[in-house]
């Protein structure tokens, strides 16, 4: 290339810059989520908006709202649909009464370990739930998905083996159909209950359990107010990563790029740093007074397929995406 071909293309990139420049400060988006900031969720995505006001020249700067800040998670994303929140991550489950098929990962028992998880939300399945979350709902997810965990089941009152344990049991679940519908079909009397209020609850004994990946059992200090944890990997969840469609489709061309990149090199950071933490929540846990034990997995399958709930679900998700779901999972469900 010759002395001018690479002027012209230094000069084309100045004049980038310096029109990023004068639109530094152009887009201010608030950020949501309902975990503490020390959460690695909080972390990677503080990381990403960081990396995105220093490459855009401030052209967009996300602003963190961890914790709740900006209300519980059914406030959150109705403020998300209208606009007055930008951005918002977001269990597939609480989506689900926006998009029904949003849960499908969250079957219980689908998966039985990580490999599998992100086969199937990297893959087709995930590209099947974000295709639903953008049909006109005025959200919009990234690619990748972030993680939350494989779930297990606390109680103050006594330690849940199986089935039988939770007969009449009063379980705290998040705000989601499907969480309703797998507890009840435990025997369980669950109580669905904003993740905002789960720990007054659990205080005040309006639930006696309640049911959450260990990184959220230590970052809301659920072992503060129960004694027992079952590790029953009852299903997987995880958070999407979700924009309101108008302020996303307001960013310029390369500035949604920009973000998108680092927001997904974040998701796979914050993932990373799951299954770090993992390997040591259940020593420091322990250390905190808590009492693990293992459970009897095959009779919760059991009692699900009993109940009905395998059939009920793949009659109201339908034939064509319980198919998808099947081949995620790697084999037919009960």
């Amino acid at each position: 290339m010759g002395i001018l071909g690479r002027r012209a293309i230094l000069a084309g990139t100045g004049a980038f810059a310096i029109g990023r420049a004068r639109a530094a400060g152009e887009f201010r988006y608030k950020f949501a989520s309902n975990v503490p900031l020390t959460h690695p969720l909080n972390v990677r995505a503080q990381q990403a908006a960081d990396r995105i006001r220093t490459e855009s020249g401030g052209a967009l700067d996300i602003q963190v709202f961890p914790n709740n800040q900006l209300g519980a998670d059914t406030d959150v994303l109705s403020q998300l649909r209208s606009g007055a929140v930008e951005f918002f991550t977001l269990s597939g489950l609480i989506l689900s009464t926006l998009v029904p098929v949003a849960s499908i990962n969250g079957i219980g028992f689908a998966f039985t370990d990580y490999d599998a998880v992100w086969r199937a939300m990297d893959g087709e399945l995930g590209a099947l739930i974000r295709g639903e979350i953008a049909r006109g709902n005025q959200i919009v997810a990234m690619e990748r998905i972030w993680d939350n965990g494989f779930r297990h089941m606390t109680t103050s009152t006594k330690p849940i083996r199986g089935p039988e344990d939770l007969q009449g049991f009063k379980m705290r679940v998040p705000v989601s159909p499907l969480w309703t519908s797998m507890f009840k079909a435990f025997g369980a009397s669950p109580i669905s209950i904003n993740a905002a209020e789960m720990y007054s609850a659990l205080q005040t004994r309006i639930a006696d359990g309640q049911e959450n990946p260990l990184a959220a059992i230590w970052n809301t200090k659920i072992y503060e107010v129960q004694k027992y944890l079952a590790l029953s990997g009852h299903m997987w969840d995880g958070y999407w990563f979700l924009a309101n469609r108008r302020a996303w489709q307001a960013l310029p061309a390369e500035l949604r790029t920009l973000a998108a990149r680092h927001l997904d090199q974040s998701a796979l950071d914050q993932r990373a740093d799951l299954a770090t933490l993992n390997t040591s929540l259940a020593t420091v846990l322990q250390a905190k007074g808590m009492a693990f034990n293992e459970v009897d997995k095959d009779a919760f399958r059991e009692a699900l397929r009993r109940a009905g709930f395998y059939q009920e679900w793949r009659s109201k998700y339908g034939e064509q995406n319980w198919a998808v779901l099947e081949r995620a999972a790697g084999g037919t469900l009960p």
